[in-house]
């Protein structure tokens, strides 16, 4: 099984942050992080969000994905490359992080504000 490619389409929005930030801020999300997709063609982490949260989303460094925007969703047991993985599977607390749990996250792995949710 390949995986596939989803369009977001309100079921979710989604946060593409750089990897070495993305891993960053997930080790500070530790448990409050939903699901999150590595994606090596990228240099990327994917954090999936509360539909809605793109249009709002203002943190530089950062790319809120809404509608008509593909990201890549691996196989559920692919944890590691080659090509996009699961760094933290979708589990049964769900796909989504809080957005502003993430934003602080991003603004701590940074070492000072970056950008807010309004």
């Amino acid at each position: 099984m390949t995986g596939s490619a989803r369009t977001v389409a309100g079921q979710w929005d989604a946060v593409r942050v750089p990897r070495q930030l993305g891993l960053a801020a997930l080790g500070i999300l530790g448990a409050r992080a939903g699901a999150v997709v590595d994606d090596p063609s990228r240099a990327s982490l994917i954090f999936f969000v509360p539909a809605g949260t793109a249009a709002a989303w203002d943190v530089e460094n950062t790319e809120a994905l809404a509608d008509a925007v593909s990201v890549p969703l691996p196989p559920i047991r692919r944890t590691a490359g080659p090509g996009p993985h699961w760094r933290t599977r979708p589990g049964t607390s769900g796909w989504l992080t809080d957005p502003r749990a993430l934003a602080d996250a991003i603004d701590a792995a940074f070492g000072s504000p970056v950008g807010r949710i309004t």
